[in-house]
Formats: structure tokens, C-alpha cells, sequence
């Protein structure tokens, strides 16, 4: 098998020669950003949206991300061209850089940039036929006033965890809680719920990540004339909603059949859920940047 093409600090080379040190503050102390970002037939999705995502993240951590977004854009793009892809997962990552052991951000005086390519499938065929079956994980999500959810970060334990309770209770995903019983998001993607015609998933300042294909969900709905609503929501209202759906960058959307134990609506997707999964999948390949 022939190996893909990585770019690094300023260089294409072979994914074996793609190396960084190991006192990078990204490997020792999970300080860094990341983006995982789609190519659907050669185009980019919503390229821009990432990469203000990626330097507003690395705003918030107090890192300079030292190329301009046009270059990035077009490292991207070729880090794509040069594996001869037209559709593909790509993982966008800037660290904290080389460093002195120790906290201090301040003693890594350059970040590291790379960028690789992977083919991805998160969920086969037959979960957006039938739906997920997700429990409510154990371990909720820290407070958002201590550290941004809305930072993409290189450090995901919390999510780990929540998707280690969900693997070893024998499901696909899990719902992550606030400290305060709210439901907030899944271990890796955005929750919805519909009910009585109505879309309603959980706000931003509650505390999770401005999804991408989130966003993307919201508008689309909204041109269909489908009324979105940004708010609170519990375990009662995801028990007892007429569908239920996630989404996210690998995840796409994909419907949620049973939520610990109780099925959702009729136990199949439901028409708004099939809707939006038409229109999100009819737009993938001309909402962005081409290669």
C-alpha cells in the first residue's frame, strides 16, 4: 500500500517522515487546536467556516497561528491534490511546538502545523436507514466557565471517557449532561430533537462546540420553513421528542432511534430527519472551497 502524502512545518513528504518532537506541548500537556474538515468530490465543505474555527481556538489559548488563512487554505488543497483525492476526512491540527518541559506556553516559540489525509466512515449504511442506539453517558461535561467548549482543542478526555461508557455499554454513542442535568451534546457531535414540527437543539452558551454541520443543519431547516429553536433541553424532551438526530463533520446527520432504552417517535427516522439528510448531502459538494 502506498503512503499517503503529510504535510509538515512547511513540507510534503511521506506519512513515515512525518514526525514531531516529543516535547511538543501538543504531545506532553494536549496544548494545541484542531479541525477535522470533508472533501465531497473535490470540494472542500464550508473550508472558510473551519479555519475560523481553527484561529479562533487558537485565539483563545493564546496561540499565534503563523501562516495567514489563504495559505492554509491552500495547504489543505494540496495536501488533497497530492494524495490524488476527490472525497476524504481531512485533519487539520496546530500544536503549541516544541518546547522546555514545563506549563509555560511561552517557552515554545514556534507552533507545529501539519495536516493529514484519512478515508472515514463513521457509521455504515444501516444507521441512517434504522438509526443509533445511545445511552446518556456518566460522565458530564466540565463547566464551560472554567474552559470554552466552543475550543477545539486537542485535549478530549472529557469526550473519551464519555464515548469509553458508551462503547462498553454496547452502543453507538453517547449523550453528554451539564452539571446541571441539561443535555448538551453527543461524545463527538451536535444533538437534535423535533417535535410536534418544531427543531429544537441545545444553545451555544450552555455549552458545547459551534458545529460546523450544526450551522449548516440550522439554515437548511430554516429555508425549508421548518421552525429552529436554540435552547435548553433535558432528558424528558429527548425521551419523549418525535425524532431525534446528530450531527458533525465525520457523523454527518444521522438519526438516533433509541435513547437509554425508550424509543424515539416510531422507532424509525422521521420526515424531518430524512429531509435534512437530503439537503445537507445535496449541498456538500458546492458549499466551499475547490481543489
Amino acid at each position: 500500500m502506498s503512503q499517503q502524502v503529510v504535510y509538515i512545518d512547511g513540507q510534503f513528504v511521506p506519512e513515515a517522515e512525518a514526525k514531531i518532537s516529543v516535547f511538543d506541548h501538543g504531545v506532553l500537556y494536549g496544548d494545541g487546536v484542531f479541525e477535522g474538515i470533508r472533501l465531497y468530490d473535490g470540494n472542500i465543505f464550508r473550508c472558510r467556516e473551519h479555519l475560523d474555527r481553527l484561529y479562533d481556538s487558537a485565539q483563545a489559548i493564546a496561540m499565534k497561528i503563523p501562516i495567514s488563512k489563504a495559505e492554509f487554505e491552500e495547504i489543505l488543497a494540496e495536501t488533497c491534490r497530492r494524495n490524488g483525492l476527490r472525497d476524504s476526512y481531512i485533519r487539520a491540527v496546530v500544536t503549541r511546538g516544541p518546547g522546555t518541559v514545563g506549563l509555560s506556553p511561552f517557552k515554545c516559540p514556534v507552533p507545529t502545523i501539519f495536516v493529514f489525509t484519512a478515508q472515514l466512515r463513521l457509521y455504515p449504511d444501516e444507521y441512517y436507514r434504522d438509526g443509533l442506539t445511545v445511552i446518556t453517558t456518566a460522565h458530564r461535561r466540565y463547566s464551560s466557565d472554567s474552559f470554552s467548549p466552543r475550543i477545539k482543542s486537542l485535549n478530549y478526555l472529557n469526550n473519551i471517557m464519555g464515548k469509553i461508557n458508551a462503547v462498553n455499554s454496547g452502543v453507538q454513542e453517547g449523550l453528554v449532561l451539564s452539571r446541571e442535568g441539561y443535555v448538551l451534546e453527543a461524545t463527538a457531535d451536535n444533538v437534535f430533537v423535533a417535535r410536534h414540527g418544531i427543531l429544537v437543539t441545545p444553545p451555544v452558551y450552555m455549552g458545547i462546540l459551534k458545529g460546523i454541520t450544526r450551522d449548516a443543519v440550522i439554515e437548511l431547516a430554516r429555508a425549508d420553513g421548518i421552525e429552529v429553536r436554540e435552547e435548553p433541553i433535558t432528558q424528558y424532551e429527548v425521551y419523549t421528542a418525535d425524532e431525534c438526530f446528530l450531527t458533525g463533520t465525520a457523523a454527518e446527520v444521522v438519526p438516533v432511534r433509541v435513547v437509554d432504552s425508550r424509543l424515539i417517535g416510531e422507532g424509525r427516522p422521521g420526515p424531518i430527519t430524512l429531509r435534512l439528510i437530503e439537503r445537507f448531502r445535496a449541498i456538500t459538494t458546492t458549499d466551499g472551497l475547490k481543489i
